[in-house]
């Protein structure tokens, strides 16, 4: 098969329009079809089950690791006679669109996945960062040691008899998951678990602090910026802490959530361009509630602002407020993460790192501009402003014909998946290799033309 067969036939599979008798065709190719084809949103039944029992195992997997299946419909891969597509099910997709939450398996598919005969099904299972917090609630009882630790990813939600159960389990590495957990709360397991350095970061960080203990951090300068994050750090060693000579701690300090604007501002820190205030707990923990979103975006400090960012859940005022802070980072994250970014900042995003994740995530936000792009860009300079230009609603089919030849590929790409292009043009592209997957893509290729590319690749119908 030309490479430009293959090319074409991705973007087939990506066609919105595909029909069913077509998609099910594509399907059946000998090799393997294109992922894309087995990852689309909605597929038919009929397709489905064509995927459940296609012959090449890579064709099951690409279906398990679906983002946009129902996972009713992967869950029926639980059985699959191949391993490795056991495994792909178990663990889940591996990307998907941020915009978008991946839903979890059922309860009792990831159980029957938990007790495959396979070891790696299991391991893939328990790695798996989809699991639904009641299915690792269940496993507090297992009798597997690694689903029992973790079961302690729960701990919110399990009962005092389970927490007690996971906190005297026969394993140590079950007790250890489970201690890690209830030191939040316990400052006798706290001091238990500092006398191993091996977590003693994290301890700091997190667990219910004696006051003797955290003296004794300070005192032999341990850990010193886990101990600033401490929310039971006693007031005053905070603030000894807040004038401490390394940077980094004080830093720490100054993103605590009890200090009120004035004292977080008049401590001595640096924020980097490259700091993104992921580490900012409370923050990242309360990106849903109101209360926290205002006390984050409303603060002078930048990684308050870039933490808050990341929710979709900021209000008007709050989103207004953050896209005039002229920081690239809080940019870039409105335009991933909120569904009202406005068009400014997506353009400024997109201006600004052409090219880049951050830059496609802008380009295809629903509020990305779009009138009046033509008649700014089409003979702009530089191609990713040109490209733009197809985004236009008023672009005419001979605009678009004439950006299909443009000397940036990108442009050119952009230009032949528009349905405006002039059909002779389009079926040109097709038959161009860099232009073929878009060409295929473009939802006005006919029918006739959709079933030439199968036929070119020996595809029967």
């Amino acid at each position: 098969m030309v490479a430009f067969h293959a090319s074409a036939l991705d973007g087939v599979a990506r066609n919105p329009v595909l029909p069913t008798p077509l998609l099910l065709r594509l399907l059946t190719a000998g090799g393997g079809p294109p992922r894309h084809a087995l990852q689309r949103a909605g597929l038919p039944e009929q397709a489905v089950a064509v995927i459940l029992a296609h012959p090449n195992p890579g064709t099951r997997i690409h279906f398990a690791m679906s983002a946009r299946a129902e996972p009713a419909q992967r869950a029926r891969l639980a059985d699959d006679p191949s391993p490795k597509v056991r495994v792909a099910l178990a663990y889940g997709p591996e990307w998907h669109d941020p915009r978008t939450a991946v839903v979890p398996l059922p309860d009792d598919v990831c159980a029957r996945l938990l007790d495959d005969a396979d070891p790696s099904v299991r391991a893939a299972l328990l790695d798996s960062p989809q699991l639904a917090p009641s299915f690792l609630a269940s496993l507090a009882m297992h009798h597997d040691p690694a689903a029992r630790r973790n079961a302690a990813r729960a701990w919110g939600i399990l009962t005092p008899g389970e927490r007690s159960a996971l906190l005297a389990d026969p394993d140590p590495e079950v007790r250890r998951a489970a201690a890690l957990w209830e030191c939040r709360r316990d400052a006798r397991v706290t001091t238990e678990l500092l006398r191993d350095p091996t977590y003693a970061a994290e301890v700091v960080r997190r667990g219910l602090l004696h006051r003797a203990d955290a003296e004794r951090r300070v005192a032999e300068r341990a850990d010193l910026t886990a101990l600033a994050e401490n929310p039971s750090l006693p007031a005053d060693l905070v603030e000894r802490l807040a004038v401490d000579p390394d940077e980094a701690v004080r830093l720490a300090v100054s993103l605590r959530p009890e200090l009120d604007e004035a004292r977080r501002m008049a401590i001595d820190f640096t924020v980097g361009d490259l700091d993104r205030g992921d580490d900012v707990r409370w923050v990242r923990d309360g990106l849903a509630d109101p209360d926290v979103l205002r006390r984050a975006a409303t603060s002078a400090h930048p990684l308050l602002q870039r933490a808050a960012a990341r929710s979709p859940h900021l209000p008007p005022d709050l989103l207004r407020l953050l896209a005039r802070t002229e920081d690239p980072v809080v940019e870039n994250r409105l335009g991933i993460h909120h569904p009202d970014t406005p068009e400014e900042v997506l353009m400024r995003v997109y201006a600004r790192l052409g090219g880049t994740f951050s830059a496609w995530m802008a380009e295809t936000h629903p509020r990305f501009p779009r009138k009046g792009l033509a008649a700014r860009y089409a003979h702009h300079p530089d191609g990713k402003y040109r490209r733009l230009a197809v985004r236009d609603p008023a672009a005419t089919p001979a605009l678009i014909e004439q950006l299909s030849h443009d000397p940036e590929v990108w442009t050119r790409q952009a230009a032949a998946g528009d349905p405006r292009l002039p059909l002779r043009r389009l079926r040109q592209a097709l038959h161009v290799p860099e232009l073929a997957s878009s060409a295929g893509a473009n939802p006005a290729l006919p029918e006739e033309e959709i079933a030439a590319v199968l036929d070119r690749a020996c595809i029967s119908a």
